[in-house]
C-alpha cells in the first residue's frame, strides 16, 4: 500500500491534519507535492541510494517531503529540532547528505551550521529564506506532478538520540523494493494494532524520532488519517481526542505521568471513548503509573520495545501485561538471547544483555567498531539494555547496560528506584545514577524535579529517601536528593541522564 493509491481512490480524504494549525493536507495533494518533490531530487541528480537531511519542527511540508524521497528511492535522515548548529553540522556531515531542508522557524541554528556542511550540494529553507538557502516553495512549486519515471523504495536512516555518546545512523540492511511494499511495521499495524483506512491516528511526538515518523507513515500507508501535534502537552492531547474521535496513538510513560499528574477535573473531563489502541514504548514504564492508565482507558494499551536498528521486536496486548506486570512483552521479531558478560546464554529469571537473533540486519553509519559490539559472536545483536525473560518467554527489561552503578562491587540498576520515585506525590521528574564515593567506587544519587520546585529542599529530600527505604532495600536506595526544576528530556521522553550524571564526575577519567 502507498498514498498515492489512496489518492487515487480517496483524493480529497485528509491524509494529515495539524493539531494546532487545523491546516489540512489530502491524499491528493500528498501524492502531488511528493511527486513534485520527486522531481526535483532527480532534476538535482540525486539518484536512489543517495542521502538527505530534514531539519524540521513538526511542520506540515514533513511528509510531503518524506514521500518524496520514499518514492525517489532516497535515504533521508530527520534531525532533531533541538539539536546544537554544531550537532547538526555533525550528522549532515556524516551522514552524507547531499542536500538540506529546514524552515525559517529554525533559521538561528540552521545558518551556523550551513558554511561547514560538507558535500551539501542543495540547502532549502520553507517559509522563507536566509543567507546560503534557497526557497523550497519556489523549487517545488517549478516542477511537474507527475510520478519520475524510476520510481523505488527509501527509506530513513535516523540517528541515536545520544543518551551515551556522540549520535550514530542507523543504516538497515535492505534490498531495492518498489515503492507499495509491505513492511514488517505496516503488518504489525494491520494485523495487531487494527489500523486501516478508517484510522485517526493522534501523533503527540515530535516526527523526527524512528517511532512517530513511521507509524505515523504507517497510517497513510493503510489510508488513514493522521492527527499531528506541534507540541506535546497533556491537557490539550485528551481534548484532541474527542475533537477528533482519535481511535488510535502512541505515547511513551513520560506522557503517562504527565495525565496523570493533571487535576481530577481536568482528567475526568473529555471523552476518551473513541480510542481503540494506544502503543507505548521508549522507556520501561513504571507498574503504578501503567496500572492507573489501563484503570482510565481501559484494555486498550499495547506496548512493545524496539530501537531505532529495528533488529528485533517484543510486544504485549494489556491483559499479557497484568499477567506479567513490567513486561515489554514476547519476541514476535526475532528471538530472545539473555547473555552474560562472557556472552554465555543465561536462564530464564537472570538478568543479562538483551540480544536478538534471527532479526533484521542493520549498521551503525561510519562506525565499524559501535556496529561490531552490537553484535555477540554468534551474530545476535544488541541494543545495549539489560533484563530478563520470565518462564512463559515475557521480557523484562532493568535498565540500560550504560548505567548500570557498581558500588562495592554491587550491580545496580537505578530503573527500580526511579520507577519507585515517580510514583511519589510530591515528584514531576526524576533520574537515579551512580556518583563518585572514594569508599565504594561510586553511590546512589537521585535528581528530582518536584512538582512544586518550592518544596525543594531537606525536608522533602529526607521524604523522598525514608519513601524509598520503606520499599527498597538499602542498596538500591539513594544516598542523597539533589533538585532541578527541570530535567533533561529529549522531546520523545527519553531522559538524556548522561547531562546529569557527567556533571558528578567532571575530572575523573573514569566512572569506576
Amino acid at each position: 500500500m502507498h498514498p498515492y493509491i489512496h489518492a487515487q481512490k480517496n483524493p480529497d480524504k485528509p491524509a494529515y491534519i495539524m493539531a494546532g494549525s487545523g491546516e489540512t493536507v489530502t491524499y491528493r495533494q500528498l501524492d502531488d507535492q511528493s511527486n513534485r518533490i520527486a522531481q526535483l531530487f532527480r532534476s538535482l541528480g540525486l539518484k536512489p541510494g543517495d542521502h538527505i537531511a530534514l531539519f524540521l519542527e513538526n511542520h506540515p511540508r514533513y511528509f510531503e517531503i518524506c514521500w518524496g524521497a520514499q518514492r525517489s528511492g532516497l535515504i533521508y535522515t530527520a534531525l532533531s529540532s533541538r539539536l546544537t548548529p554544531a550537532e547538526v553540522d555533525y550528522i549532515v556531515t556524516d551522514c552524507g547528505a547531499r542536500l538540506f531542508i529546514t524552515s525559517k522557524h529554525l533559521a538561528d541554528k540552521a545558518t551556523a551550521p550551513a558554511a561547514g556542511m560538507t558535500g551539501v550540494a542543495n540547502r532549502y529553507m520553507i517559509d522563507g529564506v536566509a543567507p546560503g538557502y534557497e526557497s523550497w516553495e519556489a523549487a517545488v512549486a517549478r516542477q511537474p506532478a507527475t510520478r519520475i519515471a524510476d520510481e523505488t523504495a527509501g527509506h530513513d536512516m535516523l540517528y541515536s538520540s545520544g543518551t551515551t555518546g556522540r549520535p550514530k545512523g542507523v543504516l538497515p540492511v535492505v534490498e531495492r523494493q518498489p515503492i507499495d511494499y509491505d513492511n514488517p511495521l505496516l503488518a504489525i499495524s494491520r494485523k495487531l494494532y487494527g489500523i486501516d483506512g478508517d484510522t485517526i491516528y493522534l501523533s503527540p511526538a515530535p516526527l523526527y524520532h524512528a517511532a512517530p515518523l513511521r507509524f505515523n507513515m504507517s497510517v497513510m500507508r493503510l489510508g488513514g488519517t493522521s492527527v499531528i501535534m506541534e507540541h506535546f502537552d497533556a491537557e490539550e492531547f485528551l481534548k484532541l481526542v474527542p475533537k477528533y474521535k482519535a481511535t488510535h496513538t502512541q505515547v511513551v510513560p513520560t506522557m503517562f505521568v504527565r495525565f496523570l499528574k493533571l487535576p481530577d477535573e481536568i482528567r475526568s473531563r473529555p471523552d476518551m471513548s473513541s480510542l481503540k489502541c494506544a502503543i507505548h514504548a521508549a522507556a520501561p514504564c513504571p507498574i503504578p503509573v501503567k496500572e492507573q492508565m489501563i484503570a482510565w482507558w481501559g484494555p486498550i494499551i499495547w506496548e512493545y520495545y524496539g530501537g531505532t536498528e529495528g533488529n528485533g521486536l517484543t510486544m504485549c496486548n494489556a491483559a499479557e501485561w497484568m499477567a506479567h506486570k513490567g513486561t515489554v512483552g514476547r519476541a514476535i521479531v526475532g528471538k530472545l538471547k539473555i547473555c552474560d558478560d562472557d556472552g554465555n546464554e543465561l536462564p530464564a529469571g537472570e538478568p543479562g544483555t538483551v540480544y536478538f537473533a534471527d532479526g533484521r540486519p542493520f549498521e551503525y553509519h561510519n562506525d565499524p567498531r559501535k556496529t561490531a559490539e552490537s553484535r555477540h559472536p554468534k551474530g545476535w545483536t544488541t541494543l545495549g539494555d539489560v533484563g530478563y525473560v520470565d518462564v512463559d518467554g515475557f521480557l523484562h527489561l532493568t535498565d540500560r547496560k550504560a548505567f548500570m552503578i557498581i558500588s562495592g562491587g554491587v550491580n545496580i540498576y537505578p530503573q527500580e528506584c526511579e520507577n519507585l520515585l515517580i510514583n511519589h506525590p510530591k515528584v514531576m521528574d526524576c533520574a537515579v545514577f551512580g556518583v563518585p564515593n572514594e569508599e565504594f567506587g561510586e553511590e546512589v544519587k537521585a535528581v528530582v524535579q518536584p512538582r512544586d520546585m518550592a518544596d525543594a529542599g531537606p525536608a522533602l529530600a529526607e521524604e523522598l529517601l525514608a519513601y524509598c527505604r520503606q520499599q527498597l532495600s538499602a542498596i538500591k536506595c539513594p544516598r542523597s536528593v539533589d533538585f532541578e526544576a527541570e530535567l533533561p528530556r529529549h522531546p520523545t521522553g527519553k531522559l538524556y541522564k548522561r547531562l546529569l550524571r557527567d556533571r558528578y564526575w567532571q575530572g575523573r577519567t573514569t566512572k569506576i
